[in-house]
């Protein structure tokens, strides 16, 4: 289902902002978009997500702007620096060269001066991790009350989808009923050509005739798919996750009106009537099926 929340505070770290954006897709695909320094928290707010959210393309972007503090005074690396000094008299011994250590090049390496802030800022992650959580928690319930008011829209689409599926269903089932004599005449006809072959087999008759009435009658169509069309209300006021088992009934759905279709040749004006019934059909279940792709 698509949607979007977007949420911001001023913490004593500086300004965080977080956005959380979705669309359709057939299962739960997360993607994070976060400064480096927020890596640590991503498995947490994968789970957060994921408790709330069920299915869609999901996009997470954290944006920060660190406060700006006071000049941090320079620290050097003591550790770090001692070990450069032992590595570089250790190489110069053992291969006798007469050499000696540039400081300047040593306070060049990475890590070898730290600040202040940088150790303050360290020992703030966990704080910084926290708002973060807290921020994602706030977007995931703005997130859900703009979920809820599309959802409200498309439950009343499909309700309305189904209920125009029923109906046509109806107008074939009338038709079905008034076709009836039609429908017999042919089977008469059909068994007076066979009978007119000589010796041929009784029971091959009755296969005939039994055969040609599964053909041309389409009842247990009409009532599959009206018990479908059903179904499809009674998802949507269950509980729980509803999307795929929509998936599934719309797969019946569409396989009932196909083989509505395949019956309707050769049966003059009625035929046509039905054909052009059973693809207003096919039309209402492909409507749904898009509106289904927003259900979780």
């Amino acid at each position: 289902m698509t949607g979007f929340a977007r949420v911001s505070r001023s913490t004593p770290f500086g300004d965080l902002a977080l956005s959380i954006k979705t669309v359709n897709h057939r299962g739960l695909d997360m993607h994070f978009h976060m400064p480096p320094e927020f890596d640590g928290v991503e498995p947490a707010l994968r789970a957060a997500v994921r408790k709330r959210v069920a299915r869609g393309h999901i996009q997470v972007q954290v944006l920060f702007n660190r406060a700006a503090g006071p000049a941090a005074a320079s620290v050097i690396n003591e550790a770090l620096l001692r070990s450069w000094l032992d590595a570089f008299r250790d190489v110069a011994q053992r291969f006798a060269i007469d050499s000696r250590p540039d400081l300047n090049q040593a306070l060049r390496m990475p890590g070898m001066i730290e600040t202040a802030a940088h150790n303050e800022a360290g020992e703030g992650n966990e704080s910084l991790e926290a708002e973060v959580l807290a921020l994602a928690a706030s977007a995931i319930d703005e997130l859900d009350a703009f979920r809820v008011r599309e959802g409200e829209a498309i439950e009343t689409e499909i309700r309305a989808r189904a209920a125009s599926l029923r109906a046509l269903v109806r107008n074939m089932e009338e038709i079905r009923s008034r076709a009836l004599p039609w429908f017999q005449r042919r089977l008469r006809d059909r068994l007076g050509e066979m009978l007119a072959i000589a010796q041929i087999d009784p029971a091959r008759i009755a296969q005939e005739a039994a055969i040609l009435a599964e053909r041309s009658d389409i009842a247990e169509e009409l009532l599959r798919l009206k018990t479908h069309a059903d179904q499809t209300d009674s998802l949507l006021s269950a509980d729980g996750e509803t999307g795929k088992k929509l998936d599934f009934l719309l797969q019946e759905m569409n396989r009932e009106a196909n083989t509505i279709l395949s019956k309707t040749g050769g049966l003059g004006e009625t035929g046509l009537t039905l054909t052009d019934l059973g693809l207003a059909a096919k039309a209402e279940i492909d409507r749904i099926r898009e509106q289904s792709l927003n259900i979780e």
